[in-house]
C-alpha cells in the first residue's frame, strides 16, 4: 500500500504530542507509542500514533500466529496491534482457563489510513494515499485540540486483591516446592489488583500515569470500549533488518530520595546473587528460543545484568542479539519466542503450566505484547507490564504484577516487590499523586 509521507516542525513537541493524543480520542481504534525521549541506541522514533482503522485482524489464540502471519505477508504495509499472553496456548498445547474480567480479544492488528511519527523536533505524516487529502484538516484540527477537555469523569475507585497475602504466600511456596523438586528454576507468578463498577477516563488516566513513570515503552491503546493504558519499560522483541534485538528485565530495587542513596542501591542490584540469578537465568533462555530462528552462531549477549534506572525504580536489563536470513518470516520469528522469557520462567513450558495453576486471573493482554510491524517487515514490540487495563462497557478496571522465583526467594520480599511495581498504578487510580 502507498502511503503520502509530509514533514514538518512544530513550534513545541511536548505541546503537539499532548494535542495529538486529544485530537485521536476521536477514533474506535488507536494505537500511541511513546519513548518519553529516554534515550537507548535501539529506538526508531520518540513517538508514534495509529488511528482509523482500514483494515484488522481479530482473532482468538486458535490459529493466530499463522492468521497473523497471512494478513501481515498480505497487507505489505504498517499494521499497529498486540498479541496476548494467552496466545501461548496455539505455541504450546496449553489451557487458560482462570477468571477474566477483560474480555479483550487473544489477538488484534490493524492497518491505520494515518499514521504521524514524531522523531525529535520532526513529525512524519504518512497517509494512505487515498486520504492524503485530508492531511491539511487533520493538522489544522490537531493544532486546535489543546482546550479540548474530556467532559467523562472517574468516579472513586476501591481496588481489591484476586489473592490476598496469605494466599500468595501459599501459593508461592507451592512454587518453591516445584523448584526444590526440579520441575522448574524459575517461574513467574503474578496476582491481579481490581475494581468493579468502576469509571475512569482512560486519556487522563494514562496521562497520570505516564508523567509518573516516563518510561520509554508507553502505550496508549484504545480498542472499542477496552483500553491499555501502559508504563512498560521493558522492550520483548525488536527486529531491524537482519538483526533481532531482546532485552529481558528480571531484577528490581526501589529509588532513593537522594543521588548518593541510589547509587548505593544501584551497586547493590548489580552485586545482588539472587538477582542477577533471576537475569541470566531468563537471559539462557531467550538465548535458546532466538536460536530457533538465528543464523548459526550469531546468538549473542551484548549487555549482561546492566542498570537502568526509571523514575520509579531501578532494573536489571540484559540485551541478547541475533542474526536472521530474509527468508525467515517476522512472525515466526516472534512465535518461536512467544510468550516473553521475563515473563514465564524457565524451562518454559513447566513454569507456564504451573503459573496456570497457581495464578487466579487469566492474564490477556497482560504480560503479552503490543508494537507495530513495518512494510518490510521490520517490527518492535514491549512488554505489556507496569499497565492499566480498562473495559468501560463492563466498568472493569485491572492491573496485574509479578515478580519472579526462584530457589532464593524469600515470600516477603517477593510480595513488597509486588507492591513497589503496582505503586504507581495505583496512586493513579486513587488520585495520590
Amino acid at each position: 500500500m502507498q502511503r503520502t509521507s509530509y514533514q514538518f516542525q512544530p513550534k513545541d513537541i511536548a505541546e503537539f504530542k499532548s494535542q495529538l493524543l486529544l485530537w485521536a480520542q476521536q477514533f474506535k481504534v488507536a494505537v500511541w507509542l511513546d519513548s518519553n525521549n529516554y534515550h537507548q541506541k535501539h529506538s526508531s522514533f520518540d513517538a508514534v500514533l495509529a488511528v482509523d482503522t482500514f483494515s484488522f485482524i481479530e482473532s482468538s489464540y486458535q490459529n493466530a500466529f499463522q492468521q497473523l502471519k497471512t494478513y501481515q505477508t498480505n497487507v505489505k504495509d504498517y499494521i499497529f496491534g498486540y498479541l496476548s499472553y494467552d496466545l501461548k496456548n496455539d505455541v504450546e498445547n496449553l489451557t487458560s482457563t482462570n477468571f477474566d474480567g477483560l474480555d479483550f480479544p487473544d489477538l488484534y492488528f490493524f492497518q491505520p489510513k494515518k499514521i504521524i511519527v514524531i522523531k525529535e523536533n520532526t513529525v512524519e505524516i504518512k497517509y494512505l494515499n487515498q486520504f492524503k487529502q485530508e492531511i491539511e484538516t487533520d493538522l489544522e484540527a490537531i493544532l486546535s485540540s489543546k482546550n479540548k477537555k474530556s467532559t467523562a469523569k472517574s468516579n472513586s475507585i476501591k481496588i481489591k486483591l484476586r489473592i490476598h497475602k496469605d494466599e500468595y504466600f501459599q501459593k508461592l511456596n507451592s512454587i518453591l516446592n516445584h523448584i526444590h523438586r526440579g520441575d522448574i528454576y524459575e517461574a513467574n507468578f503474578c496476582q491481579e489488583f481490581y475494581s468493579e463498577n468502576s469509571t475512569i477516563n482512560p486519556l487522563e488516566t494514562y496521562q497520570k500515569l505516564n508523567k509518573i513513570s516516563k518510561p520509554p515503552f508507553a502505550t496508549f491503546l484504545k480498542l472499542n470500549d477496552k483500553f491499555l493504558l501502559s508504563a512498560s519499560p521493558e522492550r520483548y522483541l525488536k527486529k531491524e533488518g537482519e538483526t533481532v534485538i531482546s532485552q529481558p528485565i528480571k531484577g528490581t530495587e526501589k529509588r532513593a530520595s537522594t543521588k548518593t542513596e541510589d547509587a548505593i542501591l544501584i551497586q547493590q542490584l548489580e552485586q545482588n546473587p539472587k538477582e542477577r540469578a533471576e537475569n541470566i537465568m531468563i537471559v539462557d533462555l531467550v538465548r535458546n528460543d532466538l536460536s530457533k530462528s538465528a543464523i548459526k552462531g550469531s546468538v549473542k549477549v551484548d549487555e549482561l545484568c546492566k542498570v537502568y534506572t526509571f523514575e520509579q525504580v531501578h532494573q536489571l536489563i540484559s540485551t541478547v542479539t541475533c542474526k536472521v536470513k530474509n527468508t525467515v518470516h517476522p512472525v515466526d520469528i516472534i512465535k518461536n519466542t512467544f510468550p516473553m522469557g521475563s515473563m514465564t520462567g524457565a524451562p518454559k513450558f513447566s513454569a507456564m503450566k504451573i503459573i496456570e495453576e497457581v495464578e487466579e486471573t487469566k492474564r490477556g493482554v497482560y504480560s503479552g505484547a503490543v508494537g507495530y510491524f513495518t512494510p518490510t517487515g521490520n517490527f518492535d514490540f514491549n512488554v505489556i507490564i507496569r499497565s492499566i487495563l480498562y473495559n468501560a462497557t463492563k466498568k472493569y478496571v485491572s492491573y496485574s504484577v509479578g515478580g519472579a522465583i526462584t530457589s532464593q526467594s524469600e515470600p516477603e520480599k517477593e510480595y513488597e516487590e509486588c507492591l513497589l511495581k503496582a505503586k504507581a498504578m495505583k496512586q493513579v487510580l486513587l488520585n495520590t499523586i
